[in-house]
């Protein structure tokens, strides 16, 4: 027997637990891993989290109770973490909480049905990846914004994300988990030493993870203006144009300390998502804003702005680099919120649920990637990353602009709706795992928090107050690294993963089948020889 291979009792022997009681155990299970993430940060809730799933799945019953074990952690977990929600409507935070739920109820039942194989941990780890995997690409684009890879940012395992990124690591704390189940269902030698084994080796890879590093050749000096909103649900906003009227403000607020000597001098200023509510091509107000902040300035602003198409009623969210002369589309969000920026099925629901007619017009996806190049004042050129808010959550968006020759990286978001929420702690954390996979450094800049600006490794170097309006000038590095392991393999490590959780659940099927056969057989000959 291996040494991730503990001993344990048969399952369906041991425990005896009513489903209920499953359910309150595995609930506090749910509310441990909502500690791990952001605002919280306490990381080793993640692997203890597991461990209590884990163990009520091993204690099941049936697999019935290992379903309502998981549909209890689920709606702890979800129920708490993605609170936010409820900023916008009640309606859809219970909808989301019952969708993403959805995620451990399958967890809880795979985790039954691999649970007698040998090395069961492994397909317990391999469950969760699985689970993960699906609902970030499934439906609708997928929603991985609770992922256990986000949780290790500030642990010795962090040096695993330029590896594996945080679907590796997602694995990693699953078996950890699932190992300290074992050592909790059977106390002994061999169950432990799975444990110190896999963490061990966790610990020696996130050692050498340690050991790539950024690169870079030269610097940029970049402003950002978080123009500051009221908040406060769908119109967090405020106003019509007053989010560009208070970025036209602040950005003439951090050009006087540029002049005062206080900030270096930028090369450019970046503006945050959605710093015009209104189309600046045909609401001439928000046109003359701009270029406004644009000329006092004297150097160009990459803007986040709003492209209405009326005659097909879309619009779409985009990145605006504006000069002296006017601005130009330079990207197109591809990764779109459902429900929030566009209706799926809009023609069926809307009439049904009329409360969602304040998504508005659909956005339409863009369709390359967030690079461009920008020609600064001194006649140089510059190849810009730019990614929008929601598609942090997608590394293969952020990736595919580095690939595509981008220098520097630039999050445009709009967080106001979620002002005071922990939606933006969460946003900002899983900003930093991209940094980590890609080691890149990465600056955001927000409407209203959090806007900062991250290191290579995901630590933070920078972060403005919440809520207010702020700004300044930062030299970032004109990178160089190459791309890292996680970039170039970890869709295919998901793809790896998954494949060893239906490997295992056929593997724990066929089991019971024959197990079954084997009883009918013995009932048989039992009968036979009386």
């Amino acid at each position: 027997m291996t040494a991730a291979s503990p001993s344990v009792p048969s399952p369906r022997r041991a425990g005896g637990l009513p489903w209920w009681a499953l359910v309150v155990i595995a609930a506090v299970g749910g509310l441990c891993a909502s500690l791990a993430f952001a605002p919280f940060g306490w990381a080793p809730c993640a692997v203890l989290a597991v461990a209590v799933l884990t163990w009520c799945t091993q204690v099941a019953r049936s697999g019935g109770s290992a379903l309502a074990a998981g549909a209890g952690f689920g709606v702890a977990f979800m129920g708490t973490s993605l609170i936010w929600q409820t900023e916008i409507m009640i309606a859809s935070y219970a909808g989301l909480v019952a969708a993403t739920a959805l995620v451990f109820v399958a967890i809880g039942v795979l985790s039954f049905w691999v649970r007698a194989l040998p090395a069961w941990p492994v397909f317990v780890a391999a469950s969760w990846s699985v689970s993960e995997f699906v609902i970030s690409v499934f439906p609708f684009g997928g929603f991985g914004w609770m992922r256990l890879g986000y949780t290790q940012l500030d642990t010795p395992l962090a040096g695993l994300y330029p590896l594996v990124g945080a679907a590796g690591v997602t694995f990693v704390v699953a078996l950890l988990g699932a190992c300290l189940a074992a050592v909790v269902r059977a106390p002994g030698v061999r169950s432990a030493s799975g444990l110190v084994w896999i963490l061990v080796v966790a610990l020696g890879a996130g050692g050498l993870g340690s050991l790539i590093t950024a690169t870079s050749e030269g610097s940029v000096n970049v402003g950002w203006v978080q123009g500051g909103a009221p908040g406060g649900g769908v119109y967090g906003l405020g106003p019509a144009r007053s989010i560009t009227y208070n970025s036209r403000d602040e950005t003439a607020a951090l050009m006087r300390r540029v002049a005062a000597g206080e900030e270096p001098a930028p090369q450019f200023i970046a503006w945050p998502e959605n710093s015009t509510d209104l189309d600046p091509r045909t609401d001439a107000a928000t046109r003359n804003a701009v270029q406004s902040a644009v000329d006092g300035a004297g150097v160009p602003i990459l803007v986040g702005s709003i492209f209405e198409d009326a005659a097909s009623q879309t619009r779409q969210t985009v990145a605006v680099w504006w000069t002296s002369t006017g601005g130009d589309l330079v990207y197109a969000k591809r990764n779109l919120v459902p429900f929030g920026e566009w209706i799926p099925g809009r023609d069926l629901l809307l009439p049904l649920i009329p409360q969602l007619s304040y998504v508005g017009a659909d956005s339409v996806p863009g369709s390359t990637p967030g690079a461009f190049v920008a020609a600064l004042p001194d006649g140089s050129e510059l190849p810009v990353g730019v990614a929008i808010c929601y598609e942090v959550i997608f590394p293969e968006t952020l990736n595919q602009a580095v690939e595509s020759g981008a220098r520097i990286l630039i999050v445009q978001s709009s967080n106001a709706m979620y002002q005071g929420t922990n939606q933006i702690a969460q946003q900002f954390t899983i900003t930093r795992v991209r940094a980590a996979e890609m080691r890149r450094t990465i600056s955001v800049v927000t409407t209203s928090g959090i806007s900062g600006l991250i290191g290579p490794q995901g630590q933070v170097l920078r972060q403005a107050p919440d809520s207010v309006a702020a700004s300044g000038v930062d030299s970032l590095p004109l990178e160089t690294t190459p791309p890292t392991p996680a970039m170039l393999l970890q869709p295919w490590l998901e793809y790896a993963l998954s494949l060893m959780a239906v490997f295992g659940v056929g593997w724990g099927a066929l089991r019971r089948l024959q197990a079954r056969r084997g009883g009918r057989m013995e009932a048989v000959a039992s009968q036979a020889s009386a």
